[in-house]
Protein backbone atom coordinates (compact mmCIF):
# COMPACT_ATOMS: atom_id res chain seq x y z
CA UNK A 1 0.00 0.00 0.00
CA UNK A 2 1.37 3.45 -0.43
CA UNK A 3 1.27 5.78 2.28
CA UNK A 4 1.88 9.36 2.23
CA UNK A 5 5.02 10.26 4.01
CA UNK A 6 4.29 13.90 4.88
CA UNK A 7 0.88 15.02 6.67
CA UNK A 8 -2.03 15.21 4.96
CA UNK A 9 -3.05 18.35 6.43
CA UNK A 10 0.70 19.84 5.00
CA UNK A 11 1.05 18.11 2.01
CA UNK A 12 -2.64 20.35 0.71
CA UNK A 13 -1.06 23.24 1.76
CA UNK A 14 1.20 22.84 -1.13
CA UNK A 15 -1.68 22.94 -3.68
CA UNK A 16 -2.52 25.78 -5.35
CA UNK A 17 -5.87 26.05 -6.59
CA UNK A 18 -6.59 26.99 -10.75
CA UNK A 19 -9.22 28.54 -12.90
CA UNK A 20 -8.68 25.02 -14.32
CA UNK A 21 -10.05 22.13 -13.98
CA UNK A 22 -7.27 20.51 -11.26
CA UNK A 23 -5.25 21.10 -8.71
CA UNK A 24 -1.18 21.51 -8.93
CA UNK A 25 2.02 21.76 -6.68
CA UNK A 26 3.47 25.33 -6.84
CA UNK A 27 6.03 23.52 -8.73
CA UNK A 28 5.93 22.79 -12.05
CA UNK A 29 4.14 19.83 -13.13
CA UNK A 30 4.75 17.67 -16.01
CA UNK A 31 2.47 16.40 -17.95
CA UNK A 32 2.22 12.33 -17.20
CA UNK A 33 2.73 11.76 -20.99
CA UNK A 34 5.44 13.96 -21.65
CA UNK A 35 8.35 12.31 -23.40
CA UNK A 36 5.94 9.64 -25.27
CA UNK A 37 6.42 10.33 -29.09
CA UNK A 38 3.43 8.91 -31.17
CA UNK A 39 2.15 8.45 -34.56
CA UNK A 40 -0.78 8.73 -35.59
CA UNK A 41 -1.77 7.36 -38.98
CA UNK A 42 -5.73 7.26 -38.16
CA UNK A 43 -8.13 9.35 -39.88
CA UNK A 44 -11.65 10.52 -38.74
CA UNK A 45 -12.36 9.80 -35.75
CA UNK A 46 -11.35 6.72 -33.94
CA UNK A 47 -7.78 6.79 -34.52
CA UNK A 48 -7.53 10.81 -33.94
CA UNK A 49 -9.26 10.12 -30.88
CA UNK A 50 -6.97 7.85 -29.04
CA UNK A 51 -3.99 10.36 -30.12
CA UNK A 52 -6.56 13.04 -29.29
CA UNK A 53 -6.41 11.68 -25.47
CA UNK A 54 -2.71 11.19 -25.77
CA UNK A 55 -1.71 14.54 -26.69
CA UNK A 56 -3.98 15.78 -24.31
CA UNK A 57 -1.58 14.27 -21.67
CA UNK A 58 1.57 15.45 -22.76
CA UNK A 59 2.45 13.25 -26.00
CA UNK A 60 4.42 14.18 -28.56
CA UNK A 61 1.83 13.18 -31.56
CA UNK A 62 2.88 13.17 -35.05
CA UNK A 63 0.12 13.33 -37.26
CA UNK A 64 0.85 11.65 -41.06
CA UNK A 65 -2.03 12.87 -43.76
CA UNK A 66 -2.33 12.59 -47.63
CA UNK A 67 -0.80 15.47 -49.05
CA UNK A 68 -4.00 15.86 -51.45
CA UNK A 69 -4.82 19.15 -50.51
CA UNK A 70 -7.75 17.81 -48.09
CA UNK A 71 -5.96 15.68 -45.61
CA UNK A 72 -7.96 14.01 -42.84
CA UNK A 73 -11.77 13.98 -44.44
CA UNK A 74 -12.57 15.07 -41.05
CA UNK A 75 -10.88 18.01 -41.69
CA UNK A 76 -13.77 19.46 -44.13
CA UNK A 77 -16.78 17.28 -42.18
CA UNK A 78 -19.96 18.85 -41.27
CA UNK A 79 -19.67 22.59 -40.75
CA UNK A 80 -16.50 24.51 -41.88
CA UNK A 81 -15.15 27.64 -40.71
CA UNK A 82 -13.97 30.89 -42.73
CA UNK A 83 -10.94 29.14 -43.79
CA UNK A 84 -12.39 26.02 -44.80
CA UNK A 85 -11.13 23.63 -42.03
CA UNK A 86 -14.13 22.25 -39.52
CA UNK A 87 -13.81 23.50 -36.19
CA UNK A 88 -14.53 20.20 -34.87
CA UNK A 89 -10.95 19.13 -36.83
CA UNK A 90 -9.44 22.09 -34.67
CA UNK A 91 -10.90 20.01 -31.28
CA UNK A 92 -9.94 16.35 -32.81
CA UNK A 93 -6.43 17.42 -33.26
CA UNK A 94 -5.54 19.46 -30.95
CA UNK A 95 -1.81 19.13 -29.88
CA UNK A 96 -1.02 17.34 -32.75
CA UNK A 97 1.71 18.04 -35.33
CA UNK A 98 0.85 17.72 -38.82
CA UNK A 99 3.02 16.18 -41.63
CA UNK A 100 1.94 15.60 -45.03
CA UNK A 101 3.45 12.48 -46.75
CA UNK A 102 1.91 10.44 -49.42
CA UNK A 103 1.60 6.46 -48.20
CA UNK A 104 0.55 5.35 -52.17
CA UNK A 105 4.63 6.10 -52.83
CA UNK A 106 8.04 3.76 -51.74
CA UNK A 107 9.54 6.92 -50.60
CA UNK A 108 6.59 7.89 -48.44
CA UNK A 109 6.77 4.83 -46.91
CA UNK A 110 10.10 4.49 -45.91
CA UNK A 111 9.80 8.32 -44.15
CA UNK A 112 6.63 6.78 -42.27
CA UNK A 113 9.09 3.56 -40.99
CA UNK A 114 11.95 6.12 -40.35
CA UNK A 115 9.33 8.21 -37.71
CA UNK A 116 8.31 4.57 -36.58
CA UNK A 117 11.06 3.79 -35.45
CA UNK A 118 11.84 6.90 -33.60
CA UNK A 119 8.32 6.78 -31.88
CA UNK A 120 6.80 4.90 -28.66
CA UNK A 121 3.30 4.45 -29.71
CA UNK A 122 1.50 3.89 -33.44
CA UNK A 123 -2.01 3.89 -34.14
CA UNK A 124 -3.72 2.97 -37.24
CA UNK A 125 -7.40 2.50 -38.21
CA UNK A 126 -6.96 0.94 -41.59
CA UNK A 127 -8.64 -1.66 -43.23
CA UNK A 128 -6.86 -4.67 -41.51
CA UNK A 129 -3.85 -5.96 -44.14
CA UNK A 130 -3.08 -2.50 -45.25
CA UNK A 131 -0.57 -1.88 -43.56
CA UNK A 132 1.12 -5.24 -43.72
CA UNK A 133 0.54 -4.52 -47.61
CA UNK A 134 2.60 -1.48 -47.64
CA UNK A 135 5.49 -2.98 -45.39
CA UNK A 136 4.15 -1.17 -42.35
CA UNK A 137 2.53 -4.03 -39.96
CA UNK A 138 4.34 -4.88 -36.76
CA UNK A 139 6.68 -7.22 -38.05
CA UNK A 140 7.77 -4.84 -40.69
CA UNK A 141 8.28 -1.98 -37.90
CA UNK A 142 9.47 -4.47 -34.90
CA UNK A 143 12.51 -5.17 -36.71
CA UNK A 144 13.91 -2.27 -35.98
CA UNK A 145 11.62 -0.96 -32.92
CA UNK A 146 11.19 -3.76 -30.54
CA UNK A 147 9.48 -1.61 -27.72
CA UNK A 148 6.89 0.26 -30.24
CA UNK A 149 3.25 -0.18 -28.59
CA UNK A 150 1.32 -1.02 -31.99
CA UNK A 151 -2.00 -0.01 -31.68
CA UNK A 152 -4.52 -0.76 -34.38
CA UNK A 153 -8.42 0.18 -34.30
CA UNK A 154 -10.80 -1.78 -36.68
CA UNK A 155 -14.58 -2.31 -37.20
CA UNK A 156 -14.00 -6.21 -36.08
CA UNK A 157 -10.39 -6.79 -35.23
CA UNK A 158 -7.60 -8.39 -36.87
CA UNK A 159 -8.49 -12.08 -36.09
CA UNK A 160 -11.38 -13.92 -36.49
CA UNK A 161 -13.55 -14.49 -39.36
CA UNK A 162 -15.21 -10.74 -39.76
CA UNK A 163 -11.75 -9.55 -39.58
CA UNK A 164 -11.32 -8.39 -43.00
CA UNK A 165 -15.04 -6.91 -43.74
CA UNK A 166 -15.46 -3.23 -43.80
CA UNK A 167 -16.69 -2.13 -40.61
CA UNK A 168 -17.80 1.60 -39.90
CA UNK A 169 -19.08 2.42 -36.54
CA UNK A 170 -22.63 2.79 -37.24
CA UNK A 171 -22.21 -1.14 -38.33
CA UNK A 172 -20.35 -1.96 -35.32
CA UNK A 173 -22.66 -0.49 -32.57
CA UNK A 174 -25.53 -2.88 -34.17
CA UNK A 175 -23.51 -6.02 -34.00
CA UNK A 176 -22.21 -5.20 -30.47
CA UNK A 177 -25.99 -4.98 -29.40
CA UNK A 178 -25.70 -1.04 -28.83
CA UNK A 179 -28.50 -0.33 -31.28
CA UNK A 180 -31.10 -3.28 -30.67
CA UNK A 181 -31.35 -1.81 -26.98
CA UNK A 182 -31.66 1.52 -28.42
CA UNK A 183 -35.01 3.08 -29.25
CA UNK A 184 -38.41 2.79 -28.52
CA UNK A 185 -40.42 -0.90 -28.26
CA UNK A 186 -42.04 -1.97 -31.57
CA UNK A 187 -40.15 1.06 -33.33
CA UNK A 188 -36.81 0.62 -35.66
CA UNK A 189 -33.55 1.06 -33.87
CA UNK A 190 -32.34 4.39 -33.15
CA UNK A 191 -29.02 5.66 -33.67
CA UNK A 192 -27.53 8.25 -31.65
CA UNK A 193 -26.65 11.78 -33.66
CA UNK A 194 -23.12 11.42 -33.35
CA UNK A 195 -20.59 7.88 -33.97
CA UNK A 196 -20.70 6.68 -30.30
CA UNK A 197 -18.98 3.87 -31.50
CA UNK A 198 -15.68 5.47 -32.92
CA UNK A 199 -15.51 7.48 -29.93
CA UNK A 200 -15.65 4.11 -27.66
CA UNK A 201 -12.99 2.85 -29.88
CA UNK A 202 -10.42 5.94 -29.41
CA UNK A 203 -10.90 5.82 -25.70
CA UNK A 204 -10.39 1.75 -25.67
CA UNK A 205 -7.53 2.15 -27.56
CA UNK A 206 -6.00 5.24 -25.26
CA UNK A 207 -6.64 2.60 -22.60
CA UNK A 208 -4.53 0.27 -24.24
CA UNK A 209 -1.45 2.55 -25.21
CA UNK A 210 -1.41 2.95 -21.85
CA UNK A 211 -1.21 -0.59 -20.24
CA UNK A 212 0.98 -1.29 -23.45
CA UNK A 213 3.85 1.03 -21.98
CA UNK A 214 3.01 0.51 -18.52
CA UNK A 215 3.47 -3.14 -19.70
CA UNK A 216 6.44 -1.87 -21.45
CA UNK A 217 8.43 -1.12 -18.16
CA UNK A 218 7.98 -3.88 -16.77
CA UNK A 219 9.46 -6.45 -19.21
CA UNK A 220 13.40 -6.55 -18.47
CA UNK A 221 14.50 -7.31 -21.88
CA UNK A 222 14.63 -5.40 -25.48
CA UNK A 223 11.81 -6.80 -27.29
CA UNK A 224 8.89 -5.30 -24.94
CA UNK A 225 6.51 -3.68 -27.71
CA UNK A 226 3.31 -5.10 -28.61
CA UNK A 227 0.10 -4.81 -30.86
CA UNK A 228 -2.85 -3.29 -29.21
CA UNK A 229 -5.85 -4.73 -31.15
CA UNK A 230 -9.11 -2.41 -30.86
CA UNK A 231 -12.11 -3.37 -32.27
CA UNK A 232 -15.02 -1.42 -32.93
CA UNK A 233 -17.80 -3.49 -32.27
CA UNK A 234 -15.90 -4.71 -29.15
CA UNK A 235 -15.57 -1.51 -27.49
CA UNK A 236 -19.27 -0.72 -28.03
CA UNK A 237 -19.99 -4.94 -26.20
CA UNK A 238 -17.69 -3.61 -23.50
CA UNK A 239 -20.59 -1.07 -22.33
CA UNK A 240 -23.33 -4.04 -22.62
CA UNK A 241 -24.02 -4.12 -19.02
CA UNK A 242 -25.47 -7.14 -17.62
CA UNK A 243 -27.04 -8.47 -21.27
CA UNK A 244 -24.80 -11.70 -21.89
CA UNK A 245 -24.75 -12.74 -18.79
CA UNK A 246 -28.82 -12.12 -18.18
CA UNK A 247 -29.16 -14.17 -21.91
CA UNK A 248 -26.71 -16.90 -20.58
CA UNK A 249 -28.24 -17.81 -17.23
CA UNK A 250 -32.28 -16.80 -17.89
CA UNK A 251 -32.90 -16.74 -21.74
CA UNK A 252 -33.58 -13.05 -21.14
CA UNK A 253 -32.96 -10.29 -24.59
CA UNK A 254 -32.64 -7.38 -23.43
CA UNK A 255 -35.49 -5.04 -25.63
CA UNK A 256 -35.24 -1.51 -26.15
CA UNK A 257 -37.49 0.42 -23.59
CA UNK A 258 -37.49 3.61 -24.67
CA UNK A 259 -36.64 6.69 -22.35
CA UNK A 260 -36.46 4.20 -18.86
CA UNK A 261 -33.80 1.14 -18.60
CA UNK A 262 -35.15 -2.35 -18.22
CA UNK A 263 -35.35 -3.42 -14.34
CA UNK A 264 -34.77 0.03 -12.50
CA UNK A 265 -37.72 2.43 -11.39
CA UNK A 266 -37.87 4.96 -11.56
CA UNK A 267 -35.00 6.75 -13.73
CA UNK A 268 -37.25 7.90 -16.92
CA UNK A 269 -37.03 11.41 -18.67
CA UNK A 270 -40.46 13.76 -17.47
CA UNK A 271 -42.41 16.60 -19.19
CA UNK A 272 -42.54 19.85 -17.93
CA UNK A 273 -45.32 22.61 -18.46
CA UNK A 274 -43.87 24.64 -20.80
CA UNK A 275 -42.61 21.52 -23.55
CA UNK A 276 -39.79 21.05 -22.12
CA UNK A 277 -38.33 17.72 -20.12
CA UNK A 278 -36.51 16.43 -17.20
CA UNK A 279 -34.11 13.55 -16.39
CA UNK A 280 -35.07 12.16 -12.88
CA UNK A 281 -33.22 9.33 -11.20
CA UNK A 282 -34.97 7.83 -8.10
CA UNK A 283 -33.76 4.59 -8.31
CA UNK A 284 -32.15 4.36 -4.84
CA UNK A 285 -34.76 2.98 -1.84
CA UNK A 286 -34.25 6.23 0.10
CA UNK A 287 -34.18 8.40 -2.70
CA UNK A 288 -37.49 7.01 -3.92
CA UNK A 289 -39.58 7.42 -0.93
CA UNK A 290 -38.37 11.40 -0.73
CA UNK A 291 -38.97 12.07 -4.51
CA UNK A 292 -42.44 10.46 -3.64
CA UNK A 293 -42.88 12.98 -0.34
CA UNK A 294 -41.79 16.21 -2.29
CA UNK A 295 -44.29 15.21 -5.11
CA UNK A 296 -47.00 14.73 -2.53
CA UNK A 297 -47.48 10.81 -3.18
CA UNK A 298 -47.10 8.94 -0.15
CA UNK A 299 -49.20 6.73 -1.11
CA UNK A 300 -46.84 5.06 -3.54
CA UNK A 301 -44.37 4.36 -0.63
CA UNK A 302 -44.86 1.43 1.83
CA UNK A 303 -43.86 -2.29 1.49
CA UNK A 304 -45.62 -2.59 -2.15
CA UNK A 305 -42.86 0.02 -3.40
CA UNK A 306 -40.40 -1.05 -1.09
CA UNK A 307 -37.41 -2.39 -3.01
CA UNK A 308 -36.63 -2.15 -6.85
CA UNK A 309 -37.60 -4.92 -7.68
CA UNK A 310 -41.38 -4.07 -6.15
CA UNK A 311 -40.89 -0.76 -7.96
CA UNK A 312 -40.29 -2.74 -11.50
CA UNK A 313 -43.43 -3.99 -11.23
CA UNK A 314 -45.70 -1.10 -10.75
CA UNK A 315 -43.17 0.79 -13.17
CA UNK A 316 -46.41 2.08 -15.32
CA UNK A 317 -47.99 3.58 -11.64
CA UNK A 318 -45.02 5.93 -10.79
CA UNK A 319 -43.69 6.37 -13.77
CA UNK A 320 -47.35 8.18 -14.40
CA UNK A 321 -47.35 9.69 -11.14
CA UNK A 322 -43.89 11.37 -11.62
CA UNK A 323 -45.21 12.44 -15.16
CA UNK A 324 -48.58 13.76 -13.79
CA UNK A 325 -46.59 16.18 -11.35
CA UNK A 326 -43.79 17.52 -13.48
CA UNK A 327 -46.24 18.09 -16.11
CA UNK A 328 -47.59 21.12 -13.78
CA UNK A 329 -44.14 22.66 -13.35
CA UNK A 330 -41.48 24.25 -14.94
CA UNK A 331 -37.76 22.48 -15.50
CA UNK A 332 -36.33 24.63 -12.72
CA UNK A 333 -39.38 24.10 -10.00
CA UNK A 334 -38.87 20.48 -10.66
CA UNK A 335 -35.06 20.96 -10.27
CA UNK A 336 -35.43 23.59 -7.47
CA UNK A 337 -37.93 21.19 -5.43
CA UNK A 338 -35.82 17.88 -5.71
CA UNK A 339 -32.91 19.87 -5.17
CA UNK A 340 -34.02 20.29 -1.82
CA UNK A 341 -34.71 16.52 -1.09
CA UNK A 342 -31.53 15.54 -2.26
CA UNK A 343 -33.30 13.31 -5.51
CA UNK A 344 -30.66 13.54 -8.58
CA UNK A 345 -32.58 15.59 -11.57
CA UNK A 346 -31.21 17.27 -14.59
CA UNK A 347 -32.20 19.82 -17.71
CA UNK A 348 -31.49 17.86 -20.88
CA UNK A 349 -28.51 20.19 -22.06
CA UNK A 350 -28.02 21.55 -25.95
CA UNK A 351 -24.78 22.86 -26.83
CA UNK A 352 -25.22 26.08 -25.68
CA UNK A 353 -26.34 24.96 -22.84
CA UNK A 354 -23.06 23.18 -22.07
CA UNK A 355 -21.16 26.16 -23.12
CA UNK A 356 -22.81 28.09 -20.93
CA UNK A 357 -23.17 26.33 -17.59
CA UNK A 358 -21.29 27.46 -14.62
CA UNK A 359 -20.40 24.33 -13.28
CA UNK A 360 -18.73 22.87 -16.52
CA UNK A 361 -16.74 25.85 -16.80
CA UNK A 362 -15.86 25.86 -13.52
CA UNK A 363 -14.40 22.46 -14.03
CA UNK A 364 -12.60 23.65 -16.69
CA UNK A 365 -14.53 21.52 -19.44
CA UNK A 366 -15.06 24.21 -21.78
CA UNK A 367 -11.62 25.86 -23.52
CA UNK A 368 -11.07 28.53 -25.78
CA UNK A 369 -8.46 28.03 -27.91
CA UNK A 370 -7.07 30.39 -30.46
CA UNK A 371 -6.86 29.41 -34.20
CA UNK A 372 -3.94 31.44 -36.27
CA UNK A 373 -3.07 34.43 -35.66
CA UNK A 374 -3.64 38.51 -37.00
CA UNK A 375 -0.17 38.50 -38.76
CA UNK A 376 -1.70 35.40 -40.75
CA UNK A 377 -4.27 37.55 -41.91
CA UNK A 378 -6.54 35.79 -39.59
CA UNK A 379 -7.14 34.61 -36.35
CA UNK A 380 -10.22 33.98 -34.00
CA UNK A 381 -11.08 31.59 -30.78
CA UNK A 382 -12.47 28.43 -30.90
CA UNK A 383 -14.43 26.86 -28.03
CA UNK A 384 -13.86 22.77 -27.77
CA UNK A 385 -14.46 20.45 -24.75
CA UNK A 386 -11.76 19.70 -21.87
CA UNK A 387 -10.93 15.74 -21.43
CA UNK A 388 -11.48 13.83 -18.38
CA UNK A 389 -10.17 12.46 -15.95
CA UNK A 390 -8.88 15.45 -14.03
CA UNK A 391 -5.44 14.78 -12.85
CA UNK A 392 -4.80 17.01 -9.87
CA UNK A 393 -1.05 17.05 -9.91
CA UNK A 394 -0.14 16.38 -14.02
CA UNK A 395 -3.03 18.13 -15.32
CA UNK A 396 -3.78 17.35 -19.19
CA UNK A 397 -4.52 20.88 -21.29
CA UNK A 398 -5.05 21.93 -24.99
CA UNK A 399 -1.51 23.94 -26.17
CA UNK A 400 -2.62 24.95 -29.21
CA UNK A 401 -5.99 23.98 -31.85
CA UNK A 402 -5.64 21.47 -34.73
CA UNK A 403 -2.84 22.15 -36.97
CA UNK A 404 -3.03 23.76 -40.41
CA UNK A 405 -2.94 20.91 -43.11
CA UNK A 406 1.18 19.96 -43.33
CA UNK A 407 1.56 22.61 -40.84
CA UNK A 408 4.97 20.86 -39.15
CA UNK A 409 6.09 18.79 -42.52
CA UNK A 410 9.18 20.67 -42.98
CA UNK A 411 9.83 20.51 -39.10
CA UNK A 412 9.49 17.37 -38.11
CA UNK A 413 11.46 15.49 -41.20
CA UNK A 414 14.17 17.98 -40.46
CA UNK A 415 14.29 17.97 -37.11
CA UNK A 416 13.93 14.22 -36.49
CA UNK A 417 14.68 12.65 -38.84
CA UNK A 418 17.69 14.80 -39.94
CA UNK A 419 16.51 15.44 -43.55
CA UNK A 420 18.10 18.95 -45.42
CA UNK A 421 16.16 21.29 -47.20
CA UNK A 422 17.27 20.38 -50.45
CA UNK A 423 16.35 16.47 -49.72
CA UNK A 424 12.67 17.68 -48.41
CA UNK A 425 12.45 19.97 -51.72
CA UNK A 426 13.41 17.13 -53.93
CA UNK A 427 10.58 15.04 -52.01
CA UNK A 428 8.14 17.60 -52.36
CA UNK A 429 8.29 18.01 -56.54
CA UNK A 430 8.08 15.03 -56.68
CA UNK A 431 4.81 14.56 -54.18
CA UNK A 432 5.96 12.88 -51.88
CA UNK A 433 5.26 15.35 -49.27
CA UNK A 434 3.64 18.84 -49.00
CA UNK A 435 3.71 21.72 -46.49
CA UNK A 436 4.24 25.28 -45.04
CA UNK A 437 8.10 25.55 -45.69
Amino acid sequence: MLRLTTPVHLWKAHLVPLTRRCYTTDVAAKSPLEGVRVLELGQLIAGPFCGSILGYYGADVIKVEPPNNVGDPLRTWRYMDKDGTSPWFRSLGRNKKSVCIDLRTEKGRSIVKQLAEESDVLIENFKPGTMEKWGLGPDDLYAKNPKLIYTRISGYGQTGPYSKKPGFASVCEGMGGFRYVNGHPGQAPVRPNLSLGDSLAGMHAALGVLLGLIARNKVPKQESGQVVDVAIYESVLNMMESIVPEYDRAGMVRQPAGTTVTGVVPTNTYPCKNGDYVIIGGNGDSIYKRLMVAIGREDLTGPKYETNTHRVAAQEEIDGAIGEWTSKHTPDEVLDTLASVSVPAGKIYSAQDIVEDEHINARGMIETIQVGTKEEGRGWDVKMPGMSPVLHSTPGKTRWAGPDLGEHTYDILGNYLGLSRSELEKLSSEGVISGKK
